[in-house]
């Protein structure tokens, strides 16, 4: 028999560690809408922004699921302030890089803590959602989406060259308070020996048939990398696309850039509950493949609609992850940690690898280029219809 507590919804906790996700994005998205001072304090190309988002990439991505699978086999409840300790000072040293090489050291150390926060607090998310773990994902996302949006509106306010961004470390010691509730909720979690996995997915993943497994992560995997490939065109590259093509300045482009990004906050709230009612596979199939229309448009609208079809694309296909991840991890109940951590880590690290490949095709055919051939990108959600068709894993199992 189920313990009363184990399906009890801690909204609290949740809070607290959508707050700590909202701190460390918003660290982190200061530094990429910084990316125009940047390029001109250090005299860098577009290559070299998108080898610098690159690199900040792979720390994040490639350790994530190495942290993971280490949170899910040794369990602290304070784990989360060390990766804020590596969020904080890498963008310290962002702020007083006086070169390529110093800057792509301090992204580097930056990355590690996300590496560290997303997995093991998307784990911990688990563990509160009180089998509501759509909705809780998506509490836990809106807070890395709302402050990940207000990282342009931050930095258009109060940056105005490369030390500016020191200002920022104040946020650090929020989180660090933020988390407190969190971290010690944990802690007695584990020592009253309930930190393993979600208790009420084990018995239905023991009867989920290997293969099924394998194929339907492959799928999710690469919806992942379609979503994120045309995301990534608009976080990293969308102020340049803006002053270029319009000829806004670096202060409007950033606020444009808050805008889409509020968008998909919005978005990613609105994915979770919405897959917990209705079935996930139809969130990840209407999100990704909904956003085509607009996306295809966008390169050949004014200013004023590329606004309006970047909000729309935003709310939309932002809804997906949230689904993605708890469809994930549904799957594979017992290592919710690596699953989270593959999942944020590939993610981040397509992310990676696109930023570099769209700085490098931008400084070949220009930034107007790199817009008309993502826009493309969004049609690969069709692929969701192979997903299996079922709402839950019980349905599955058979």
């Amino acid at each position: 028999m189920r313990k009363s507590g184990e399906k009890k919804f801690f909204f609290g906790i949740l809070l607290s560690l959508a707050m700590v996700h909202g701190m460390n994005d918003t660290m982190q998205s200061v530094v990429s809408a910084s990316y125009p001072l940047l390029k001109d304090a250090l005299n860098l190309s577009y290559a070299e922004i998108g080898f610098v988002a690159l690199t900040y990439q792979i720390s994040s991505s490639l350790m994530q699921p190495v942290f993971g699978y280490i949170f899910d086999k040794r369990s602290s409840g304070w784990f989360l302030p060390a990766g804020l300790f590596c969020t904080m000072a890498g963008l310290i040293f962002i702020s007083y890089s006086p070169n390529i090489y110093f800057l792509l050291a301090s992204v580097f150390v930056s990355g590690m803590g996300s590496a560290v926060i997303h997995p093991e607090a998307s784990r911990i998310t688990s563990f509160a959602s009180g089998g509501k773990r759509g909705l809780a994902q998506s509490i836990f996302q809106v807070g890395g989406s709302c402050g990940f949006s207000l990282g342009p509106l931050l930095a258009a306010l109060f940056v105005r060259d490369q030390t500016g961004l020191s200002k920022f470390s104040v946020v650090a010691l929020a989180a660090f308070v933020a988390m407190i509730p969190a971290c010690r909720w944990y802690s007695n979690r584990i020592a009253s020996g309930k930190s393993g996995s979600a208790p009420e997915l084990q018995s239905d993943a023991s009867k989920l048939p290997k293969r099924t497994i394998i194929i339907t992560v492959s799928i999710l995997m690469f919806l992942v990398f379609s979503k994120n490939f045309y995301t990534v065109s608009i976080s990293n590259y969308y102020t340049f696309y803006l002053m270029e093509k319009f000829g806004v300045s670096v202060q409007t482009s950033q606020i444009v850039l808050f805008v889409f990004l509020f968008s998909a906050a919005l978005g990613t709230l609105v994915g979770g509950p919405v897959g917990d009612k209705f079935g996930r596979r139809l969130v990840i199939w209407w999100s990704i493949l909904g956003s085509a229309p607009f996306a295809l448009a966008m390169p050949y609208a004014n200013f004023e609609t590329t606004i309006v079809l970047s909000v729309l694309i935003g709310f939309i296909i932002s809804s997906a992850f949230s689904a993605i991840l708890v469809y994930a991890q549904e799957l594979i109940p017992m290592k919710i940690g690596m699953v989270s951590g593959i999942f944020f880590g590939f993610a981040f690290g397509m992310a990676g690898v696109s930023s570099a490949v769209l700085g490098k095709i931008a400084d070949s055919f220009g930034i107007e280029f790199v817009y008309e051939l993502c826009s493309f990108f969004p049609l690969f959600g069709a692929v969701a219809y192979f997903l299996p068709r079922v709402r839950s894993l019980r349905s599955m199992k058979k």
